[in-house]
């Protein structure tokens, strides 16, 4: 990758829905040729797709929720039951197999505290293997997700 492709995937990191033309003017090259390069970012894997960053709030999601998830085992079954529940948990946004503490960190959104007990009680409470769960609302995002560095 160069500084070119550097500066593309910077620019659609922004607005995925820039067109090509627009796109090529940014990085100063022919709409072909940058095209090119797009296509060429796309089959080498480092464009694995587009998507629209939708505002959780305009959605309803008033609570950001972190849970801590510790297991009774850490073995090859255990992790992979644990994550096939998770993968059927649509309340769940993320999940992060974690070094430390606690095996796993989910991030789940939620309309309000109750709806998060009940997500809590419906579905986390049900996942396969937990020993120990612990919840950290977040209060404010202070530096939102922007995309990745590629300078």
């Amino acid at each position: 990758m160069d500084r070119i492709d550097r500066k593309i995937l910077t620019e659609l990191q922004q607005d995925c829905r820039i067109s090509i033309s627009a796109l090529s003017d940014k990085v100063g090259l022919s709409s072909s040729a940058c095209h090119r390069r797009v296509k060429l970012l796309e089959t080498g894997g480092q464009i694995s797709g587009y998507v629209a960053r939708l505002d959780p709030k305009a959605l309803g999601y008033t609570i950001e929720i972190f849970v801590e998830i510790t297991l009774n085992s850490q073995s090859e079954d255990a992790l992979e039951m644990f994550e096939a529940a998770v993968m059927q948990t649509s309340e769940i946004s993320e999940c992060h197999l974690m070094a430390g503490q606690a095996d796993y960190l989910l991030r789940v959104m939620a309309k309000n505290v109750a709806d998060y007990e009940q997500i809590h009680r419906a579905a986390l409470s049900r996942l396969p293997g937990v020993a120990h769960m612990q919840s950290t609302f977040t209060l404010r995002t202070v530096r939102p997700w922007k995309g990745y560095p590629v300078s």
